[in-house]
């Protein structure tokens, strides 16, 4: 595997040289010939998000930097969690029924710590905890550093204090910083300004879902290092206009080859994916699933005439069997970046060439056709999408 080589920054080149590290970050720098991968929420496409079974994976999987999200609980506690309420990843409903639709801002620490954060993935992680934001470094393992998203400040008063404090006064979070390991991001302009005076020396990125104005990247490089956007949306144009006003370039959420390679003939600096090890062997020149039978995710039509879920011709996924052998597809899994699950039943096996079309909603099962009958799962302005063997193999990713 290459090295890519990270600039180390302000603070770690000035403890080597002996003398005191001046209060401006230098940011974190890809070498010219690779782009850093970060890990999703730790490596979300493989383990449930933001949970340390999440940031080992991605630490593990050869990917520079993992990616978490750092919120507030009630009682103050920095926590590690993406979503602005516990529904979608933990098992609230369960434990505190009324509350799944509750701010996750407005739970105790000690409240958090009764939910589970990993069965909703699988059950492989039944009992995953949602972690608290010190037990990160802990987690890593080898060289891996951390991109410290901050998460909606609205809701979590007082989190870029108490991350910044966290970098400075920690001995674990100190020393990635000093080692050039440590990025801090987020999507609101006004809570990453207030990071900058609190702790200039922490390299910064600010986040939009498309690339803005000239004018706009001109002030955001008034206070941060870098600039990171949604893949789907950056064009050469917005990619030259964030070069041109000196910000590294970075994107989200890229989960599939073709996707890493859309965005590196655009320049990307950082590539940030929930399938950090497949998007870093793709990167590598590497076969990216060395022990796939052929079955492969040909095509997804996600945005129908009329509901998602109409019946017998609603939205569906398109497996292909490119080998030269039938194989047996049943209970093989389809999951989306979201999560959302389609499985396939019993009794389905594809000949050489053959496809079966995977739908969510409602239908009549035939050979080329699977019905899972759901309630629709797929975004209709494009999907990451993964295919899983029925013994849990990762085998394909599909980005449209």
């Amino acid at each position: 595997m290459k090295l890519r080589n990270i600039t180390l920054g302000a603070a770690s080149l000035c403890l080597v040289a002996g003398v005191s590290a001046p209060a401006v970050a230098t940011g974190v720098e890809p070498s010219d010939s690779a782009p850093l991968v970060i890990g999703h929420r730790g490596a979300a496409g493989v383990a449930p998000e933001n949970t340390l079974e999440a940031v080992k994976a991605g630490s593990q999987s050869g990917a520079e930097f993992i990616e978490i999200d750092v919120q507030l609980s009630k009682d103050g506690v920095p926590f590690i969690f993406h979503d602005g309420t516990p529904a979608r990843t933990t098992n609230v409903e369960d434990v505190f029924p009324e509350r799944a639709n509750d701010p996750i801002t407005s739970f105790t620490w000690d409240e958090l710590q009764q939910l589970d954060a990993g069965s909703y993935f699988s059950g492989k992680f039944v009992g995953a905890k949602i972690p608290h934001f010190d037990d990160v470094p802990g987690a890593l393992t080898g060289d891996t550093g951390v991109f410290i998203e901050i998460k909606d400040p609205v809701k979590s008063p007082g989190v870029e204090k108490v991350v910044a404090d966290a970098l400075a006064n920690d001995e674990q979070w100190k020393a990635l910083l000093e080692g050039g390991k440590i990025e801090v991001l987020g999507f609101d302009a006004a809570s990453n300004e207030r990071f900058a005076q609190l702790a200039p020396e922490v390299p910064l990125q600010q986040l939009t879902g498309t690339v803005p104005s000239a004018q706009e990247l001109e002030h955001y490089a008034t206070y941060a290092d870098a600039f990171g956007t949604s893949y789907r949306g950056l064009d050469a144009a917005g990619a030259q206009r964030v070069k041109d006003a000196g910000l590294g370039l970075g994107v989200y959420t890229v989960n599939a080859p073709e996707a890493a390679d859309e965005a590196l003939a655009l320049g990307v600096e950082r590539i940030t994916g929930d399938f950090p090890q497949q998007i870093d062997r793709h990167l590598d020149g590497q076969k990216v699933f060395p022990a796939n039978n052929g079955v492969l995710i040909s095509d997804a039509v996600n945005d129908v005439p009329g509901s998602d879920t109409t019946p017998e011709n609603g939205e569906h996924v398109i497996l292909e069997n490119t080998s030269q052998r039938t194989i047996d597809v049943s209970g093989y899994l389809i999951r989306d970046a979201a999560n959302n699950k389609l499985q396939i039943g019993e009794g389905y096996e594809l000949a050489p060439g053959a496809k079966l079309r995977v739908y969510s909603g409602p239908g009549t099962n035939s050979d080329e056709a699977f019905y899972v009958d759901g309630a629709g799962v797929l975004n209709n302005d494009g999907d990451s999408l993964a295919l899983w063997d029925a013994k849990g193999k990762l085998t394909d990713l599909f980005a449209n």
